[in-house]
């Protein structure tokens, strides 16, 4: 999403730009300089009423454009019914038919997600690809650099939301023993990864990790891996803030696939995978809650050597 700011930003500059979002995620555009307000939708409270809310909200504002990333519904109706001049989506959203241009979205033929968004706006994509970017505050760069004074490291974000992307503990334990022992090691993650990455720090036997999940904001955390020797991530959000502000990143897909188009764009990225050819691999676009097949060879089949070499290459 934040590449069609920027990519706004370059076309039409003098466009104001209003973003929605779900509560909980306005954090990452706090500051961003270039959206004028964050819409937010409650959806976990008032899921249907705040829709309505949300709807009249739109209509009042009189939008001439009102673009949805999303193949759901929820945002297609605020989308059909915005009484924008200008309606676009893509063309899988149920509501798709009463939009004023609507895109293709294919999943699965190497297309990035950055390029699919783009053909919301236009038909000649531009490349090099515009990069997503996210806007640290001055305090979020503060907190980063109260961490980064302690000397090189190392961030790690071990958890995802869905277990089939998740690599496993016992294989971040092993990784987390064969990095070179004078790079600290500070383990990333929101208020509910703040278990399992205490338990991985205590685990680890290593006195230089250190659990800070929970403890900084989305971007304070993009800010203090912007200065990383390496970040290690899943497929999964932590990625993504490495894109959105050029960090060095490793990215361990399991069950899913960088074909799907959620790879990392940072200038020095790294996309580790298991060797093996799995007939079962993909087993889903998200990810899922244990592996289907009960092996869960995807990610056990990823060794350690393979995430010790990107990190070879920027000692």
């Amino acid at each position: 999403m934040t590449a069609l700011l920027e990519y706004l930003h370059q076309t039409e500059p003098a466009t104001p730009v209003d973003v929605l979002v779900r509560r909980g995620n306005e954090g990452l555009l706090a500051g961003h300089p270039h959206v004028r307000e964050a819409l937010i939708w409650d959806k976990k409270h008032r899921k249907y009423a705040a829709l309505w809310d949300l709807l009249r909200q739109i209509r009042a504002r009189k939008y001439g454009r009102v673009v949805t990333l999303q193949r759901f519904a929820s945002t297609g109706f605020l989308t059909a019914f915005s009484k924008a001049r200008e309606r676009v989506g893509f063309a899988k959203n149920p509501l798709s038919r009463f939009f004023t241009r609507r895109a293709p979205h294919a999943i699965g033929d190497g297309t990035h997600e950055v390029t699919r968004n783009l053909r919301l706006l236009t038909d000649a994509v531009p490349t090099p690809l515009v990069p997503p970017r996210l806007y640290p505050s001055a305090a979020d760069e503060a907190t980063a650099a109260g961490y980064a004074a302690a000397g090189p490291y190392i961030c790690l974000a071990p958890t995802s939301v869905w277990f089939t992307k998740q690599y496993p503990e016992a294989k971040w334990l092993e990784l987390l023993a064969a990095l070179p022992q004078h790079l600290r090691v500070y383990l990333l993650g929101g208020p509910p990864d703040v278990a399992a990455c205490e338990r991985l720090a205590a685990a680890s036997g290593r006195a230089n990790v250190t659990s800070i999940a929970g403890k900084i904001g989305l971007l304070a955390s993009a800010a203090l891996m912007r200065g990383a020797v390496m970040n290690y991530v899943n497929d999964s959000a932590p990625m993504h803030l490495c894109s959105a502000v050029g960090a060095p990143v490793t990215a361990v897909f399991c069950s899913t696939v960088p074909a799907f188009g959620f790879g990392p764009l940072s200038p020095v990225s790294f996309v580790v995978e298991t060797e093996e050819a799995l007939a079962c691999r993909p087993c889903g676009l998200h990810g899922h809650g244990a592996c289907p097949l009960g092996h869960f060879r995807c990610a056990y089949g990823i060794e350690v050597v393979q995430l010790l070499a990107s990190v070879s290459s920027e000692l």
